[in-house]
């Protein structure tokens, strides 16, 4: 089992930048494959970036440039840096631990783009 808690969501104007946070507990860490999700209103849960146990990443192709992943086995933690954010950037994101056939999920953090 994993539990899994995301901070720093919060509102922000368009070009502004935030730092999500995901702090992991209950397993060994660095075993998993750690993703960002999101999900607008009305719309799927979509895959924002995901870094594997190694360190390799990958990105939406509509926050590549923008958004950058990384992650502290040591701290079990996750981060999303978000720059240049846009109003279609709003949603709530959710921090994913992903390994085989099992998800383990956060409860999310809303982020919210508009002046």
């Amino acid at each position: 089992q994993v539990q899994l808690v995301e901070s720093g969501g919060g509102l922000v104007q368009p070009g502004g930048s935030l730092m999500l946070s995901c702090a992991a507990s209950g397993s060994i860490f660095s075993i998993y494959t750690m993703g960002w999700y999101r999900q607008a209103p009305g719309k799927q849960r979509e895959l924002v970036a995901a870094i594997t146990s190694a360190g390799s990443t990958n990105y939406a192709d509509s926050v590549k440039g923008r958004f950058t992943i990384s992650r502290d086995n040591a701290k079990s933690t996750m981060n999303l840096q978000m720059n240049s954010l846009k109003p279609e950037d709003t949603a709530v994101y959710y921090c994913n631990a992903h390994r085989f056939s099992v998800d383990y999920w956060g409860s999310g953090t809303l982020v919210t783009v508009s002046s």
